[in-house]
């Protein structure tokens, strides 16, 4: 009787890999090269236009940026601060703002995106009111709070406020059907809806309200700090514009867009990483 031998079961273990995927790595080389490019192409456009124009030019608004970050804090007396603590006012203003802005339009947009009669109701005062000038709202908050900065907060908090209402009642009634109808059959209570449900499935659009909502609050803080005066980036643009000191203006654009660049930034990874646990 032959005993058949069977040959042994050699089992492939992948081969490691160093410093990552090569596929990612050419994506972010490539995209790092087309950031270079779209960025020297705006940098021979800005170079033009200060031929033409009294702009200063790249050279001499970097070497004035070079010059504000190199003593950044600063403190001669209220008008006379370094960049960094005018940039950390206005960051402190916004952030009041758009909390406050987050803490009503987060549960009002969940209410009216979740109850039909709520958004007959709510929803033409929104839009009415969404359309108005942030800056127009600034003396109505001065009159009320005799107060430039407190006034400038409660203008980031009604710019704010509409993107993430909007947004999350839009997420709110999209919730699937087959949700709803897994809520009935289980007999959900509001705690038990809202817990399971409805904030799950509204994530994403809150977060997506919260990055339009800052994008936008960062934008007006600069106009309203021009209008109010006394602190903040937006002052030090009016104030440098006023003191013929044109290249600190130009170096204030560049540091308040590389701020923007990073808030958006990190509402697009909160935002990435939401829809992952969701789908998860």
């Amino acid at each position: 009787m032959t005993i058949a031998q069977e040959s042994p079961v050699r089992t492939q273990f992948p081969k490691p890999r160093l410093g990552g995927s090569p596929g990612r790595g050419r994506a972010v080389a490539r995209n790092v090269g087309w950031a270079a490019v779209g960025a020297a192409g705006a940098l021979l456009v800005w170079q033009a236009a200060a031929g033409a124009t009294p702009v200063p030019s790249p050279v001499e608004s970097l070497r004035k940026l070079g010059t504000l970050l190199w003593y950044p804090f600063y403190d001669l007396g209220p008008n006379d601060k370094g960049i960094a603590r005018q940039l950390g006012i206005s960051l402190q203003r916004v952030g009041v703002g758009f909390l406050l802005a987050a803490l009503v339009g987060i549960p009002l947009g969940l209410f009216i995106g979740a109850n039909r009669r709520a958004w007959m109701a709510i929803n033409p005062v929104v839009q009415m009111l969404r359309p108005v000038s942030p800056l127009a709202w600034f003396p109505i908050w001065l009159v009320i709070f005799r107060n430039n900065s407190q006034a400038a907060i409660w203008v980031i908090f009604i710019t704010a406020l509409w993107p993430t209402v909007l947004n999350t009642a839009a997420g709110a009634g999209s919730i699937p059907e087959d949700q709803r109808r897994v809520a009935a059959v289980f007999k959900f209570g509001r705690l038990a809806y809202l817990r399971h449900i409805l904030v799950p499935n509204t994530l994403p659009s809150i977060v997506t309200g919260l990055r339009l909502s800052m994008g936008i609050a960062w934008m007006v803080i600069v106009a309203v700090e021009m209008l109010s005066g006394g602190t903040g980036i937006g002052f030090f643009v009016w104030n440098s514009y006023n003191a013929d000191d044109i290249p600190s203006v130009m170096a204030s654009i560049l540091i308040i867009g590389a701020v923007g660049l990073l808030l958006d930034f990190a509402f697009l990874r909160l935002a990435k990483a939401v829809s992952i646990e969701k789908v998860a």
